[in-house]
């Protein structure tokens, strides 16, 4: 699997800007509190290092909001917001 294909989980939540340090994704992430479905079968992050594919849906809750997002691609970097934003998309919670 290459870099290109995958990334970890707690690096695409700190690049997407969901939290302000890659350590405060893993922490979040090793919590059990993101679900991922991939191909239809749901599971719960339980390691930072867990990879996401382009696809993947995540849910979770932060800052009393439910936030459902479908990963479109895993940037080089943690840049600008206007950059994070074109990491995922949107679910609509219905």
């Amino acid at each position: 699997m290459s870099e290109a294909d995958a990334c970890r989980a707690d690096v695409w939540l700190w690049r997407a800007r969901f939290f302000k340090t890659r350590s405060m994704a893993a922490r979040f992430v090793e919590e059990g509190r993101v679900r991922m479905t991939r191909q239809g079968q749901e599971t719960r992050l339980d390691k930072p290092a867990r990879t996401l594919k382009v696809g993947d849906q995540l849910v979770f809750a932060l800052g009393g909001r439910l936030i459902a997002v479908a990963v479109e691609a895993f940037g080089d970097r943690r840049g600008p917001a206007t950059e994070a934003r074109g990491l995922y998309s949107t679910l609509d919670g219905g």
